[in-house]
């Protein structure tokens, strides 16, 4: 079981906030998409036969792109891939959606969108530079759902610095009325090279302080929680049923495929990564050549890579599979830490399990650290 992620490197505009790779300039886009299922073509042999259960539309902003864009890359992988299918999803804002691109993007086969809300108050949208406002996040749900969709994902943003917590709470308020079945939300963060970056580097924008951010994470557990949700992994909340097939791909160590600019890859072993530079992408595919740069993993780097990402979920650590595939006794070997965080009430044992409880979730890094070979 495998996935099949695709970087679609442009956007409308540049949210202040984020460092992914894009290009507002969208003169390549069309020849970009073309390329992108070469790409496709060329890598075939990439996850060695597995079978694709899930297909990830990403970006920059996917939903951008004219369908028959999409259709094209999409009929590349149906031709060349062992495929069943059981989610494939699309990012998209949500000034993208109209009646006839969601009939096309069903009729492509795309079953979920994740939707770029991040807030639903115009002043704060205005400061991230997002292009829509939020009456057509609002609205957002209601149209798609008028169109056939029926799973979905909100990315929301919190930790915008305020007197109180009060537009937080009404945002995650607002976003579970719409019951969209599934919340992706993130602390803001100030990248480097980012117009927040700058801001903050000349003292024109004050981040929030650690523990008012820790406080609106808390928020988010507690309202998503009695709404039904829950926290499989830090950032991500589900009804039961509802969960990320694709992202829990990542987490759980199945290997992917990325295609497109910046996309990343695994077969297991080793990471790839194709560079963040349109030109450079476009060059080397037109040439029939792949851009690939390797991203050596050593077993200790997996061991704690796997640590890592398993300690983020609700699943845990697998102490068997560690074992089994590191021939590492955690309990053992660890015992100290291990023992220290329990009495902390930070991480808790199940079975053959080890996770996080939910004050543990907001030290997840540290922990994990911790505990690395």
């Amino acid at each position: 079981m495998a996935g099949i992620y695709i970087h679609i490197p442009f956007c409308k505009q540049a949210c202040h906030y984020c460092d992914f790779h894009f290009s507002t300039n969208t003169s390549q886009f069309q020849n970009m998409t073309s390329l992108i299922a070469r790409e496709a073509v060329l890598r075939k042999d990439f996850l060695r036969g597995e079978t694709i259960s899930t297909i990830y539309f990403g970006g920059g902003t996917p939903s951008l792109a004219n369908p028959e864009w999409l259709e094209e890359i999409l009929s590349v992988i149906h031709a060349n891939y062992k495929l069943d299918l059981q989610e494939v999803t699309l990012e998209a804002n949500p000034d993208d959606l109209s009646p006839k691109k969601l009939a096309e993007w069903k009729k492509l086969g795309i079953d979920r969108l994740s939707l770029g809300i991040q807030s639903f108050q115009d002043e704060i949208l205005q400061f991230y530079n997002r292009a829509h406002n939020s009456n057509e996040s609002l609205k957002a749900i209601e149209i798609a759902r008028a169109e056939g969709f029926k799973k979905f994902s909100m990315d929301l943003i919190y930790g915008f610095p305020h007197q109180d917590h009060s537009l937080w709470i009404q945002d995650l308020k607002t976003a579970l009325s719409q019951n969209p079945g599934h919340l992706s939300c993130y602390a803001l963060t100030v990248e480097e090279g980012t117009a927040l970056g700058n801001w903050t580097q000349k003292g024109k924008f004050n981040p929030a302080d650690e523990d008012f951010v820790a406080e609106q994470f808390e928020i988010l557990q507690e309202l998503s929680e009695k709404a039904g949700y829950i926290q499989y992994e830090i950032s991500n909340f589900a009804q039961p049923g509802q969960e990320s097939l694709h992202n829990s791909l990542y987490w759980k160590g199945h290997s992917y495929l990325g295609l497109g600019p910046g996309a990343h890859s695994f077969d297991g072993e080793q990471r790839y990564l194709n560079p963040s530079h349109n030109p450079k992408y476009i060059k080397a595919l037109l040439q029939d050549s792949l851009p690939l740069i390797s991203d050596p993993l050593e077993e200790v780097d997996r061991l704690n890579e796997y640590l890592l990402t398993a300690l983020r979920t609700k699943w845990g650590i697998d102490l068997e599979l560690l074992q089994k595939n590191f021939e590492k006794n955690l309990l053992e070997e660890k015992s100290s830490k291990i023992q220290e965080f329990e009495q902390a009430g930070w991480i808790q044992r199940e079975k053959k399990n080890l996770s996080l409880t939910k004050s543990g979730m907001l030290l997840a890094d540290s922990i994990a650290q911790a505990l690395f070979y």
